[in-house]
């Protein structure tokens, strides 16, 4: 069956959102290999954890939630470690204890294997292939440097250690991952945002987009302090050119001063009260320059594509509207006949940005049938021509109906055309007409769920009317050949269908 725009049902915002989480349960599962006849999922080991459990993905988002604030709170550390209070590094200590477990527990992890799209449960197999992938480097951004160098050496302040601490920003790849990793949603258990119908997709792309600009800012600022701060000359720097005593402010100046600079160079916006005062600064500054030219193409590409998605289909409309009346001036088509040329063009545009086709034309048979039931049955049953007749014969009937709009004043049948399809009227109005004395004259109006053109298609003679729309109207239509054939399967259905004609034209 063929729809058009606003053929199904609407639900409300509680309907939506279930139908949204149903789908997105239904993508954790996975599919099985083609004729497999097993119906059950495949069973895990002992102590082995499924990557679609329920309980496992909260503990991926909860890491999320620590990979966040590791992300903040790394490069601040970095550069600003000997003014910080003991409390951070607290919670540092705490976090690496979560991550720490979470290594633990990837050894009894299940997972997808990549050519075969199997769960893999064999622990050698899994321990194996985390041991050969990501293993190490989860361990060096999981070791709590700055605990160790407090209880080994008291050099809390070492450069080293610092840097060793910036090794946590590996935990960034889960962040990745969550956005925009390039996997099959039924063969990996990572919640990808990009895919997650319940989510825009263009939110979530500004989102990212936010995401990385603020991070950047963040890191640029709090290294170009760090530089700042190591400098032996306080006041030949950045800050120092206008703070001379910057050491002495609260943290909460200096790393306000830090993100100033670091948007006003990354904009590329200059006032000229922040900018280099030394060799370092200035090395650092071209590299952050440099970086941002990268950073700059990189968001105005992205943003040129959600742009240039969200406005081609509006392109193309005005081509063919372009197109259409320069076909009507070429060939010195009438006035009503270019209107309904325009109009007709201007409703398929409507009807096609919902892509309600192409979702139908992806179903099964039976799915399409059950939809053409329940949008369609009551209209069609309430018809004169099919009143009595068998619910079977009506669902036939509806499975091979398409839905169509029609635009104001666009004609539905002319008037001595040959029976070719049947009409029914379910929404709108349509005058019904006839040419008499070379005039044309209004012989009467067809009403909601009437039939249009159908003494021509039971009589097979030419269609005594014309029938035109006053106004935007949804309508069914069944090909002749296609009606004839259900009603010869349905004899007894046709002779009450032919009864019905001669009772209503008698």
């Amino acid at each position: 069956m063929k729809l058009w725009p606003h053929c199904f049902p609407c639900y409300d915002d509680g309907d939506r959102g279930n139908r949204f989480c149903a789908a997105s349960d239904f993508s954790n599962d996975l599919l099985p290999s083609l004729g497999a006849t097993a119906q059950q999922p495949p069973k895990l080991r002992k102590y082995l954890v499924s990557p679609y459990d329920p309980r496992y993905k909260v503990w991926e988002k909860f890491l999320i939630l620590l990979v966040v604030y590791s992300a903040w709170i790394c490069p601040l550390e970095f550069a600003f470690l000997r003014y910080l209070p003991r409390a951070p590094f607290v919670v540092d200590d705490v976090v690496n204890g979560f991550f720490a477990v979470d290594i633990m527990l990837t050894f009894f992890v299940a997972f997808v294997d990549k050519k075969s799209h199997h769960l893999v449960n064999d622990r050698k197999k899994i321990a194996v292939r985390y041991l050969s992938s990501w293993f190490v480097f989860d361990v060096c951004s999981t070791v709590p440097f700055h605990s160790i160098s407090l209880l080994f050496n008291k050099h809390e302040h070492d450069f080293g250690f610092k840097f060793l601490n910036v090794l946590r920003l590996w935990r960034l790849r889960r962040v990745s991952s969550l956005f925009a990793r390039q996997l099959h949603i039924y063969t990996t258990p990572n919640l990808l945002l990009e895919k997650d119908i319940r989510f825009n997709y263009a939110v979530i792309r500004c989102t990212k987009l936010i995401s990385v600009t603020l991070f950047a800012i963040h890191c640029a600022g709090c290294i170009n302090y760090l530089i700042a701060d190591r400098y032996p000359d306080p006041k030949r720097t950045w800050i120092g050119a206008v703070m001379p005593n910057f050491r002495e402010d609260g943290l909460w100046i200096r790393y306000v001063t830090a993100m100033y600079w670091s948007i006003t160079t990354l904009t590329t916006t200059g006032y000229g009260d922040l900018h280099a005062e030394n060799a370092r600064e200035m090395l650092f500054g071209i590299c952050y320059m440099l970086f941002n030219l990268w950073l700059t193409a990189y968001l105005i590409g992205n943003m040129t594509n959600l742009v240039v998605h969200s406005t081609s289909r509006t392109r193309d409309f005005r081509d063919v509207i372009q197109a259409a009346s320069e076909f009507a001036a070429r060939n010195q088509l009438p006035r009503q006949i270019e209107d309904q040329m325009l109009n007709h063009i201007c409703l398929r545009y409507k009807t096609e940005g919902l892509k309600q086709q192409e979702t139908l034309d992806m179903l099964p048979k039976a799915m399409r049938s059950s939809i053409s039931h329940y949008l369609f049955f009551r209209v069609v049953q309430g018809a004169y021509l099919f009143k009595g007749v068998s619910a079977r014969f009506i669902q036939q009937l509806v499975t091979e109906m398409q839905a169509e709009y029609f635009a104001p004043k666009e004609d539905i049948i002319l008037q001595n055309d040959s029976p070719s399809d049947l009409y029914l009227l379910v929404s709108g109005a349509v005058d019904i007409l006839a040419f008499l004395d070379e005039a044309e004259q209004v012989c009467g109006r067809a009403a909601e769920g009437e039939l249009l053109g159908e003494i021509g298609i039971m009589c097979n003679k030419p269609q005594p009317f014309t029938f035109r729309t006053t106004k935007l109207s949804q309508i069914l239509r069944i090909s002749r050949s296609r009606l004839l054939g259900i009603i010869q399967e349905n004899r007894e259905d046709g002779e009450i269908i032919r009864s019905n004609l001669q009772l209503v034209n008698v």
